[in-house]
């Protein structure tokens, strides 16, 4: 892998790590926390991959259209097309007062980004 292409993929296991850890707490699990990092780790999943294959992309945080980016070289990934517009909206939308998440949300968006990692882990040669 290249070398920006593995700093990616650090972060996004940064990520993914908090994530995890943040699901498994038993006093006061913060579920925003939760959902921010499973729409984190996918988003530079998929720059990983973009990455890997040479395509430029801009500093957004929008998942759908770093995803439709990505679907040149990853077509089978378009069956992630509804999970991952899921996952895009926590990257700001719930980080503001006004908008909560509950649980069950957090559970379906690390769900979410956990199918997604292991599909973006394979696709760079990684074990999932």
């Amino acid at each position: 892998m290249k070398p920006i292409s593995v700093e990616w993929v650090a972060k996004a296991e940064g990520d993914f790590a908090i994530m995890e850890r943040e699901c498994r707490a038993r006093k006061n699990p913060n579920y925003g926390g939760i959902c921010f990092h499973a729409q984190q780790c996918a988003e530079k999943y998929l720059k990983a991959r973009l990455c890997e294959a040479d395509i430029t992309f801009s500093k957004i945080h929008d998942l759908v259209a770093l995803f439709e980016q990505t679907l040149v070289v990853e077509p089978a990934w378009d069956t992630f097309r509804e999970d991952l517009a899921y996952l895009s909206d926590f990257a700001v939308t719930f980080r503001c007062p006004g908008e909560s998440v509950d649980k069950e949300s957090a559970l379906d968006a690390q769900s979410r980004c956990r199918l997604f990692r292991n599909v973006a882990r394979n696709a760079l040669g990684l074990e999932t």
